[in-house]
């Protein structure tokens, strides 16, 4: 029976390129593909890092029963969704899958699975790096807004509170300052629960 990794943690943690590494380096993980209402950035390809639907298609799927969990962020450029549905993606019986999320979607999508199919990878960064990274990231980006990297900095510092770790029962960190390090440490929890 195959599990699902969630790979997860503050915007700029480097969850995506630890992600991408695990993938490269692990072709037996699929991964999945989430659904997102937020306008595609430079470098992103519909399909690859996101489903990138409209508010109506994503309200399509939520009436079918098929989202399994959603989120909503009230972004300076208005609310953009985040979430995963039952698209088929996920058979545990092909094998071990892996996808991002965060905190919240990761226990929605623990309650939905069960706890004994689901996986928490929680990457970690000091605060002053994940900043240097998320403004670096955002001057790329076609139309750069400082005030929506504040915002996300800010809403991570709520949303991952150590609190909201313990009663998510995330005990188990991913240190991401060796980038080599990070991935040891996430090939070992692969080894273990795969």
């Amino acid at each position: 029976m195959g599990k699902l990794f969630v790979f997860m943690g503050k915007s700029a943690s480097g969850k995506d390129t630890l992600y991408n590494m695990a993938l490269e380096r692990h072709p037996e993980l699929v991964p999945v593909v989430t659904y997102t209402t937020r306008p595609v950035r430079a470098g992103e390809t519909e399909g690859r890092e996101y489903h990138f639907v409209n508010e109506q298609q994503m309200e399509e799927l939520e009436k079918a029963g098929r989202v399994v969990e959603t989120r909503c962020y009230q972004t300076v450029r208005g609310p953009w969704y985040y979430f995963t549905a039952e698209d088929g993606q996920i058979d545990f019986e092909k094998g071990d899958f892996c996808l991002i999320s965060t905190l919240e979607g990761y226990k929605k999508i623990r309650d939905f699975y069960g706890a004994e199919k689901v996986v928490p990878l929680y990457i970690e960064v000091e605060d002053f790096e994940r900043m240097e990274r998320s403004l670096r990231r955002e001057k790329k980006q076609g139309n750069p807004c400082v005030a929506e990297v504040c915002r996300r900095f800010l809403a991570d510092e709520e949303d991952f509170s150590e609190a909201k770790l313990q009663e998510a029962g995330i005990f188990d960190r991913i240190q991401n300052e060796s980038r080599e390090e990070a991935v040891r440490r996430i090939e070992e929890i692969l080894s273990r629960e795969g």
